[in-house]
């Protein structure tokens, strides 16, 4: 099948960042005398907004967070982040490969946050000013609003739009905005590849690809 544009998540597809984001929010969370582990986080806060992400703390624990808990938080996310921090596998060869092929970026992640780590892994110069963030929103993933944003900033059909989505709460995301999705399990945080693939299977994805070498896209 042909596409006329692709429309990537961003962490846990460009960025193999779950790892230590879950990881930061699980130590947060713990120092604040609200305990979490890392894989509590990623099971119930992986590919949400913040916003959503403080409604389902803060509805676990049945009190608010402090006013300053995402700052905090932020900074010793920064932290972890700069410790070692890179690209999934195979994402820099495979966005080479696409060409002029339209591409962007929707994710639930705060715009700063994308901007610094393409500029990190040198990847800026693909996605242009097509860079969404569903930060802020009162409906992020799994709503399909950010996929439709960008594929309306691109100026194509959502329906001519590959997106590939490595959380069952993206792909959820990408499945109500009637794109095409790969489901994708070629990050680090996903130890399991043929269980992780099975669940999005199970949310509706149209093909499971393990790496971005699996993933064929004819412009």
């Amino acid at each position: 099948m042909s596409f006329a544009a692709i429309i990537f998540d961003f962490d846990g597809v460009i960025a193999d960042s779950e790892v230590r984001a879950n990881r930061s929010l699980s130590e947060s969370l713990t120092a604040i005398g609200m305990p979490a582990t890392y894989e509590d986080c990623l099971r119930d806060y992986y590919g949400h907004n913040w916003q959503e992400t403080a409604r389902r703390i803060e509805a676990r624990f049945g009190r608010p967070l402090p006013a300053d808990f995402r700052e905090t938080h932020r900074e010793r996310a920064r932290a972890r982040f700069m410790e070692g921090f890179d690209a999934v596998p195979g994402a820099a060869a495979f966005l080479d490969e696409l060409d002029a092929m339209p591409r962007a970026i929707a994710s639930s992640s705060r715009a700063e946050y994308i901007g610094w780590a393409l500029g990190r892994f040198g990847l800026a110069h693909h996605f242009g000013a097509h860079v969404y963030s569903a930060d802020g929103w009162a409906r992020g993933k799994p709503h399909p609003d950010i996929y439709l944003t960008a594929a309306k900033g691109l100026g194509v059909d959502p329906a001519a739009c590959l997106a590939i989505e490595d959380s069952p709460t993206g792909a959820r995301a990408a499945l109500a905005a009637g794109m095409t999705v790969v489901g994708f399990c070629g990050a680090g945080h996903i130890l399991d590849r043929a269980a992780h693939g099975a669940m999005l299977r199970e949310v509706g994805v149209h093909h499971v690809a393990h790496a971005f070498d699996e993933i064929a896209v004819t412009a």
